[in-house]
């Protein structure tokens, strides 16, 4: 299996990233008991490659997974803290400008 571009991956659905996951698993076991057993070197050097591979899908799952729930949290009130945004700490402990518009000056 060739180099695994991020585009193709984004228009499959997760059945099928699940599915190019666990091929390219099995893929890179099988290129792991080669360099075991002293395989060519041509199968070494695929190692790499299938591990950036497993990688970009892992990658892409998540963002799908993440893009899903800030739909789903869209127009809620409260969100989980990984979708909120980070900010600085001082920042996100700041009273809002609504709150701060409301306080009396000394």
């Amino acid at each position: 299996m060739g180099k695994v571009k991020c585009s193709e991956l984004r228009m499959k659905d997760k059945k099928e990233l699940l599915k190019q996951m666990d091929e390219l698993k099995t893929e890179l076991m099988s290129l792991r008991v080669a360099k075991v057993t002293g395989g060519a070197a041509s199968k070494l050097s695929k190692i790499r490659v299938v591990r950036k591979a497993i990688a970009r899908v892992y990658i892409i799952m998540h963002q799908k997974q993440k893009e899903n729930l800030r739909l789903l949290y869209k127009n809620k009130k409260y969100k989980p803290l990984d979708l909120r945004p980070k900010k600085t700490r001082s920042i996100r402990r700041k009273l809002t400008p609504h709150q701060a518009s409301r306080k009396t000056l000394k």
